[in-house]
């Protein structure tokens, strides 16, 4: 059975891909409504390696604080770790929910699926 929340996030998504014409949301739509077990779990170091500074990332899964994080990022999520989000908050880094990205980037422009 699928939560709620995720059902509604897939919703928004799913419509800012036909309003804005950007299949990056719904790609993300099928992403987050596949079942939990099939959801990919990403390091903060396994990101580190594939990142630039300033870029923006969303990762369909969940992010675990292991590794080191040299890049200031914008870090978009289903979970994170409290240890991964701290990581990312003292590179200088944001934490963006999926409401606040689809704001600031509604094409989906530049934005980095990993995972």
């Amino acid at each position: 059975m699928t939560n709620q929340v995720v059902m509604q996030m897939a919703k928004e998504l799913k419509g800012a891909s036909k309003k804005n014409k950007a299949p990056i949301w719904s790609r993300l739509a099928e992403l987050a409504l596949k079942p939990s077990s099939a959801r990919r779990t990403v390091n903060i170091g396994q990101i580190d390696k594939f990142v630039k500074d300033n870029d923006i990332i969303v990762v369909p899964g969940k992010v675990l604080g292991t590794g080191y994080l040299s890049h200031k990022i914008t870090l978009c999520s289903f979970s994170i770790s409290t240890s991964g989000a701290k990581k990312v908050l003292d590179s200088g880094g944001k934490i963006l929910n999926f409401t606040d990205l689809i704001k600031s980037h509604p094409t989906g422009k530049g934005v980095i699926i990993i995972g």
